[in-house]
């Protein structure tokens, strides 16, 4: 557990926050300016959010909190409170991830986990969302590489899986 340090100047205004993320408590002391994108990746160890534009529109930081798909270098990690957050590395064996590579849902990789976490959120809220549902979820990230193609695909493949699972 990280402590705040006796010196009262270098440490002035910190503040120490409790996160649970991936279904296990974190502490951390962070500024109160501090972005959840940089508290996970630097304080925490938790690489799977990338940073990108930083200012919410390429969705390679893309995190859950309580379920829905939240782009962490736009929250303030003083401002999560009690949210249960999950990243990537939160996942484990689902269908989005499977189909993703089998369907060559990504190329360089970098905005793999944002499109993970981001299609995981539209397959366990609408697990029956048409197409145009579908792509208004997925306009959320950015694919430098252009690999919308595999994405589109690994995204419906999964979700087939998620409906015959429901039946």
């Amino acid at each position: 557990m990280s402590q705040i340090k006796s010196d009262p100047i270098k440490y002035s205004g910190y503040q120490q926050v409790v996160l649970n993320i991936n279904g296990s408590k974190h502490h951390a002391v962070v500024k109160p300016s501090a972005i959840l994108l940089h508290t996970l990746r630097e304080e925490l160890g938790l690489s799977g959010a990338k940073g990108g534009c930083e200012n919410g529109d390429c969705g390679a930081c893309t995190v859950l909190l309580d379920g829905l798909p939240h782009k962490a270098c736009m929250l303030l990690t003083v401002e999560i409170g009690n949210k249960e957050i999950t990243t990537i590395e939160g996942l484990n064996d689902t269908e989005i991830q499977k189909a993703f590579v089998n369907f060559s849902g990504f190329q360089c990789g970098y905005c793999t986990s944002g499109f993970l976490l981001n299609a995981h959120a539209l397959l366990q809220l609408k697990p029956h969302a048409n197409d145009a549902e579908k792509q208004n979820w997925l306009d959320s990230n950015l694919c430098r590489c252009t690999g919308y193609e595999g994405i589109r695909d690994a995204v419906n493949a999964a979700q087939e899986k998620v409906q015959e699972k429901l039946k």
